[in-house]
């Protein structure tokens, strides 16, 4: 088993849940996975029966103002990494996103549904499924936050320490998934070699407002002190546009005969009193 991307918040827990295999965890410091003849010479030296390619440029703003390099990382990095598992006839799982979708539904999105990114991470990010090829799985999520990394969870409970109210915005609906809890339904998904779209994240949808009060309700702080405010009011605005809604139906779990994950409330809980305690 071979994980890209091994350092970043999802990688790391990819690496905890294969516990029990022999997983060659590479980070981006040892992987680069813009350079081919770099991917190819890993993978092959690894020789890995499944690879797991999490590691992306996930900064959706700068990936506004750099389509190249959100191009060569998120989707030709992508190439890179599907033509070296080929060779090694290793199963490849790759990471994917909410943003592949326009976020102006009024339903949850399905795995069938169509496609319409609007910004250039979500267009880099599809580019990236695009190359993983028949065969493989693609993971598509959503609201990520978990122990390691920087997340939406740990800068409320940042922010909440630091000033008496907090403004956050309630016009964007998804559902917020535990890193850890994704991890372990990829690891589900790979060992069980399932291929194609699966959309993967903890039940129930809401907004940015209302996690953001979830999670000081889960610290024991008053959640009254998150005003809502409409993504237009935001200053500065954000340099890449938002999607409204990006809520994912886990239809092709659901439909495979997969358990489905917890409503995210549990696994929030549980991450609040990890951080806290680590403070």
């Amino acid at each position: 088993m071979l994980v890209t991307g091994a350092g970043g918040q999802v990688g790391r827990e990819l690496v905890a849940a294969f516990a029990g295999h022999e997983v060659v965890a590479a980070d981006r410091a040892r992987l680069d996975v813009r350079h081919r003849d770099a991917v190819v010479a890993a993978v092959a030296a690894s020789a890995p029966d499944a690879v797991v390619h999490a590691a992306a440029w996930t900064d959706v703003d700068a990936c506004e103002g750099d389509l190249d390099r959100a191009l060569a990382v998120n989707a030709l990095g992508t190439r890179h990494v599907a033509e070296a598992a080929r060779r090694a006839g290793a199963h490849l799982c790759y990471l994917s996103t909410d943003y592949v979708f326009p976020g102006d539904a009024a339903a949850p999105y399905t795995e069938w549904d169509a496609t319409g990114p609007r910004t250039a991470y979500g267009r880099s990010k599809l580019g990236g499924e695009a190359e993983v090829g028949p065969g493989g799985t693609v993971v598509r999520t959503s609201w990520v936050s978990g122990r390691h990394g920087r997340n939406f969870v740990k800068a409320i409970l940042a922010a909440a320490r630091r000033q008496p109210e907090l403004a956050v915005v309630d016009d964007q609906h998804g559902c917020p998934t535990s890193a850890d809890d994704l991890a372990a339904m990829v690891a589900r998904l790979v060992l069980a070699r399932l291929p194609g779209v699966f959309h993967v994240t903890n039940q129930g949808a809401t907004t940015w407002w209302g996690l953001a009060r979830d999670t000081l309700v889960a610290a024991g702080l008053d959640p009254d002190r998150v005003r809502p405010v409409a993504t237009a009011d935001l200053d500065p605005p954000r340099a890449a546009p938002r999607p409204a809604w990006s809520v994912l139906d886990n239809a092709a779990v659901r439909l495979s005969g997969l358990a489905p994950m917890d409503d995210y409330h549990e696994p929030l809980g549980r991450l609040v009193r990890a951080l806290e305690g680590d403070r």
